[in-house]
C-alpha cells in the first residue's frame, strides 16, 4: 500500500531513499496547483514562477484541458500507431494550420523531439541533398539546452551533463551562440552540414537572448549552404516569449498566431513540447513541410505512445486554450512590466545587475560568482515569501509564472522579489 505524505519531511525523506538523485529540488513539497498558484503539503500557498520549465503556460489544472483529459480518458486512451485512431488526423490538421507547416510528427517528450528532427535532418541530407552516408553534421550553439538523451548530451558543452556518459555521438559542429559568422565559418569549413540546430532563446544557459536580426542571418546563411534551420521552442513556444513562436520576432497582434510577415524567420523545422499539452500528458512534436518531412517512411521513427488519443485530444485543447485566452498578448504586455520592474531593483540594489528576457521568460543576474550559493539562497528566501523560483547556472533566477497571470498579480509578485532583495542577507 502506497504511504500517505503527511509532512515535507517525509516526502523528502523518501525521494532522498527511494529515488535516484538526478534532480536538486527546492525543500518544498507540493501537493496542489491551480492557476497561477501551489500549496505545499502542509497548505502554503505560492506563486508559481517556474511553471515546470514553461510546461503549464495555461495555468495549473485549467479546467478546460482537464475535462478533455477526463473525457477522453474515458473513452480510448491508446492504440499504438498499429491501427488508427479518431483523434490524431483531426490534431494533426489543426496543429499544422495553427503553425503553418505541412505535417507533424508527434512524440511524446521534447527529448524524443529533438532526436527525431535530428534522425530527419541528416535523412533529408542523404537522400535530399547528396551528402555521402554516415558523413552529415548538424551545426548546434555551444551553451544548448536541447535534453539529456546520449545524442544529445554529446553536443552539449556543460561539463555535469556529459562526464562520464561517454563514448560520445559524433556529427555535430559547436559554435558560439548569437555569432552567425561562426555559423557561415562552421558552413564553409564542411559541406557534409545538412542542418543549424538551435534555441532562438537559451533558456537553461540563463535565458540568454540574441540580437534580433540572429536567427533572420542564420536562416540566410542556411538558405545558402542548403541546410536546414532547425528551431527548437520546447520551451519558448507556445506563446511564452509574447508571440506564438519565439521566431515570430517583436510583432503586434495579428490574429491568433501573431505573426506578421516582415518579422516573421520561418524555420524549415520547429520542434514543440511542454505547454503543448498544458502540463497535463507529455506530447511532443515536429513540425516540417513535405519536402523534409517525407523522407520518413513507415517503420523508420516511432514511438508506442507518440499520437495517442488522449495526448493528442488533450494538446489540442491545450492550444485552442492559448488562442481564446490570448496568452501571448498577455505575456508580451505582462512581460514588459515585469521587466521594468525588474530594472527598478537592477538600479536600487548592487545584489542584482542584470534584467534580460522575452514575453514572460524572464531573468535576472545576481551579482555574484557562478560558484556561488547566492542565487540559491535568494531562492530559498522568495519561497519563505510565497514565491516559487529556481537559480540556473549558478549566479542566474529564471522567472517564467504561467501565462494567464494577471497584472495585479505580476506587481505583487515584483513586491515579493524586491522585498526579499532588499532584506537578503539583513
Amino acid at each position: 500500500m502506497q504511504e500517505t505524505i503527511k509532512s515535507s519531511e517525509q516526502a523528502i525523506a523518501l525521494e532522498d531513499k527511494h529515488g535516484a538523485h538526478n534532480y536538486h529540488p527546492l525543500p518544498v513539497v507540493l501537493a496542489r496547483g491551480e492557476g497561477v498558484f501551489m500549496w505545499d503539503v502542509e497548505g502554503k500557498k505560492y506563486y508559481d514562477f517556474l511553471s515546470a520549465y514553461s510546461a503549464v503556460n495555461q495555468g495549473h489544472c485549467h479546467p478546460r484541458i482537464l475535462d478533455t483529459l477526463i473525457q477522453q480518458g474515458g473513452t480510448l486512451t491508446l492504440t499504438s500507431r498499429a491501427f488508427y485512431n479518431d483523434q490524431l488526423g483531426p490534431f494533426e490538421k489543426y496543429i499544422t494550420e495553427y503553425f503553418g507547416f505541412d505535417k507533424v510528427l508527434p512524440m511524446n517528450t521534447g527529448a524524443e523531439a529533438v532526436e527525431t528532427c535530428i534522425k530527419i535532418a541528416r535523412k533529408w541530407g542523404y537522400e535530399k541533398k547528396g551528402v555521402a552516408e554516415n558523413a552529415a553534421q548538424i551545426i548546434v550553439a555551444k551553451n544548448n539546452f536541447h535534453g539529456r538523451t546520449t545524442t544529445v548530451i554529446s553536443f552539449s558543452n556543460d561539463n555535469n551533463a556529459r562526464d562520464n556518459f561517454g563514448p560520445y555521438t559524433p556529427g555535430f559542429i559547436p559554435v558560439d551562440y548569437d555569432d552567425p559568422k561562426a555559423v557561415r565559418e562552421a558552413f564553409e569549413s564542411n559541406p557534409n552540414v545538412v542542418a543549424f540546430l538551435v534555441e532562438p532563446i537559451q533558456g537553461e544557459a540563463g535565458v540568454y537572448r540574441p540580437s534580433n536580426d540572429y536567427i533572420r542571418e542564420c536562416k540566410k546563411i542556411c538558405e545558402e549552404f542548403d541546410a536546414l534551420l532547425i528551431a527548437d521552442e520546447i520551451q519558448t513556444g507556445i506563446a511564452r516569449t509574447g508571440s506564438l513562436l519565439a521566431v515570430c520576432g517583436d510583432c503586434s497582434c495579428k490574429g491568433h498566431c501573431e505573426r506578421q510577415e516582415e518579422t516573421y524567420v520561418r524555420p524549415d523545422m520547429v520542434v514543440l513540447g511542454k505547454a503543448i499539452s498544458g502540463g497535463f500528458y507529455p506530447v511532443s512534436a515536429v513540425l516540417a513541410d513535405d519536402a523534409v518531412m517525407n523522407v520518413i517512411g513507415p517503420g523508420q521513427h516511432g514511438s508506442t505512445f507518440g499520437g495517442n488519443p488522449l495526448g493528442v485530444k488533450v494538446a489540442t485543447t491545450a492550444l485552442e486554450v492559448v488562442r481564446d485566452e490570448k496568452l501571448a498578448a498577455n505575456a508580451r504586455k505582462l512581460g514588459h512590466i515585469f521587466r521594468e520592474r525588474m530594472q527598478n531593483v537592477v538600479d536600487k540594489y548592487d545584489l542584482v545587475k542584470l534584467v534580460r528576457g522575452k514575453g514572460l521568460l524572464n531573468a535576472i543576474v545576481i551579482n555574484d560568482s557562478e560558484d556561488s550559493s547566492t542565487a540559491w539562497d535568494i531562492c530559498m528566501k522568495l519561497a519563505e515569501n510565497g514565491l516559487l523560483a529556481k537559480p540556473t547556472h549558478g549566479n542566474i533566477i529564471r522567472f517564467a509564472p504561467p501565462l494567464v497571470i494577471t497584472e495585479e498579480q505580476i506587481h505583487d509578485c515584483c513586491d515579493i522579489i524586491e522585498r526579499t532583495i532588499a532584506n537578503f542577507n539583513k
